[in-house]
């Protein structure tokens, strides 16, 4: 099967774990930043997460890097584009792409002018390629809530014009979703669509305060549900999605090895599956390369795969035309 050729959908994928290790020198240069290294194999080492990582926490130091470059309108638009190019050249024909716009203001940038870098740079790759795409703001577990709703706030302005959906991500730890009930609720209040990063390390309590909680309609990873019965039962009664990232998984230690993966058992089941990067540098992978692994290794078929796709449509966060224009690539 061409696996490149195959269109795809990624719902769950971070801008700052997925930049190009050629512009972070190059916008360093642009920017007066001094790199700890000009050599481009270098940098890429430090961007990419070895798969012996023994946390979550080991994985997310990769973002520091990046963000560094990410402080101002032109480095953002420019990494923006670049994502939804590199996604389009795969045959990408949607995309999600997450960020948490708070990390963004360390050289006095607004939100306002964060969130319309980062659309500048989406529209013109939708100007220029057949992928279509939609930012989901995050905020960050460790960080002061005192802000929050002034992120919903400045993005609401922008609603179903580039900013879709509300996140929560970062480290995972055991009942976060108690902290955030009020913010959640003022984000759909607002308009804004939720999808809660949950279940990733482990804890299946965690998904299952993040659906009953905050209302999420789909769930960043959520492997942990397998071990947690409550969990399990709610995501799949309640037709809850789960952004699965195979790659990222194994390398988190969220799982030992692909095979160990509970997608497969998942998708039998009826449980709502998608496949996604979660970062594309970070993890050093692509859409074709998840899709490939997933269906090598779990025996997938063409069929089983469009059946995903269409989950992927239809559970996206997309307007009714583009998702009907998504779909038009399963005939």
């Amino acid at each position: 099967m061409n696996y490149f050729n195959l269109p795809k959908i990624d719902l769950h994928c971070h801008l700052d774990g997925s930049v190009r290790p050629q512009t972070i020198i190059e916008l360093a240069d642009e920017q007066g930043l001094s790199l700890p290294s000009n050599d481009i194999d270098v940098i890429r080492s430090m961007m990419i997460a070895p798969e012996t990582c023994q946390s979550l926490d080991e994985y997310l130091m990769r973002f520091e890097l990046p963000l560094s470059v990410m402080q101002t309108e032109s480095g953002l638009e420019r990494i923006a584009f670049e994502v939804f190019e590199d996604s389009a050249k795969e045959n990408v024909k949607y995309l999600e792409v997450r960020f948490g716009p708070l990390l963004h203001l360390q050289q006095n940038l607004s939100l306002d002018q964060v969130f319309r870098s980062v659309i500048k740079g989406l529209k013109k790759a939708e100007e220029q390629y057949d992928i279509k795409g939609n930012f989901i703001l995050s905020v960050l577990r460790h960080m002061p809530k005192d802000k929050i709703n002034e992120v919903i706030d400045a993005g609401s302005k922008y609603l179903h014009n580039g900013i879709v959906a509300f996140d929560i991500a970062g480290s995972e730890v055991s009942g976060f979703s108690h902290g955030f009930v009020p913010h959640a609720q003022y984000a759909i209040d607002k308009g804004f669509r939720v999808t809660i990063h949950a279940g990733e390390q482990g804890d299946g309590q965690n998904v299952h305060d993040a659906v009953s909680l905050l209302k999420a309609e789909r769930i960043g990873h959520g492997i942990g549900i397998k071990n947690h019965k409550n969990a399990y039962n709610l995501v799949k009664n309640d037709a809850v999605v789960l952004e699965t990232c195979p790659s990222s998984n194994i390398q988190t230690k969220a799982v030992e090895k692909l095979s160990d993966h509970p997608l497969e058992n998942f998708y039998r089941d009826s449980v709502l599956v998608t496949i996604n990067t979660d970062n594309r540098t970070v993890s050093n992978t692509t859409m074709t390369e998840e899709v490939r692994k997933v269906m090598e290794e779990f025996q997938l078929s063409r069929n089983d795969y469009f059946d995903i796709y269409r989950v992927s449509v239809e559970r996206s966060f997309a307007c009714e035309s583009v998702k009907q224009h998504l779909l038009t690539f399963l005939e």
